[in-house]
């Protein structure tokens, strides 16, 4: 339930709805009801532009200050996972999380630790197939698996504990830029000084007339750099 929730109180879905609202009115003759379809159809392209979804994945960068130790450990979070030919496997944006964590594990030789629940009951931990993706494609080892968070708290927590149980207390932490500053106020919540080892950033808008011209992809990211001040703010007002 709180996941729907989330779902239809964020664009597109919101904008959508009151889109259709105002286009339900406009035919029983509201006025108003046009402008509110026009508007809602119209922030749902915006947001579906590089411009407006590098914009707000630039403004979550730097939210968080780094707690500087001496790492132990490398820690990997989850993204997403999906359907592949053999069964469960990485997503996307957990695949470019995977491989800045094969740099930095090759750069330092420090052991890595994946995190990541089911994304459904019927389905294996994402940690498993983050397992097997580090281990069969980029050949480099795995020490520890979490296979039970089902979200970033969860993530931080569980893995926090498994660090202290091997003596670490803390670590490189690898997730994109845009998830880093609530992924550090959730390792700081769970005890665990992290270093942030951040996904390279894509390139930012600049203008160009490419930067304004709407992207399925674009629309994603602009969900999730919502979904991630939302989650900021849950967290500041203790939710």
């Amino acid at each position: 339930m709180r996941g729907l929730l989330g779902v239809l109180a964020l664009p597109p879905v919101l904008l959508l709805l009151a889109a259709l609202a105002g286009a339900w009115l406009g035919w029983r003759g509201r006025r108003v009801g046009a402008a509110v379809a026009v508007l809602g159809i119209a922030a749902t392209l915006l947001l579906a532009t590089p411009m407006a979804s590098g914009l707000l994945l630039a403004s979550l960068e730097g939210a968080a200050p780094a707690v500087l130790a001496a790492p132990g450990a490398i820690v990997i979070l989850s993204a997403e996972a999906r359907n592949g030919p053999d069964g469960s496997d990485v997503g996307p944006l957990t695949l470019e999380r995977l491989r800045r964590g094969a740099v930095l594990q090759r750069e330092t030789g420090l052991p890595l630790l994946v995190t990541g629940g089911p994304p459904s009951p019927e389905t294996p931990p994402t940690a498993a197939a983050m397992r097997a993706a580090l281990q069969q494609d980029f050949s480099v080892p795995v020490r520890w698996e979490e296979p039970a968070a089902l979200n970033t708290g969860d993530n931080l927590r569980l893995a926090a504990a498994m660090l202290r149980q091997a003596g670490i207390g803390s670590a490189y932490l690898v997730t994109h830029a845009w998830h880093m500053p609530r992924a550090q106020l959730e390792a700081a919540r769970a005890g665990l000084s992290v270093l942030p080892a951040a996904v390279p950033r894509p390139r930012r808008p600049d203008g160009r007339l490419t930067d304004w011209l709407p992207r399925a992809d674009c629309l994603a990211m602009s969900w999730l750099a919502l979904h991630e001040w939302g989650g900021l703010a849950a967290m500041k007002v203790g939710l």
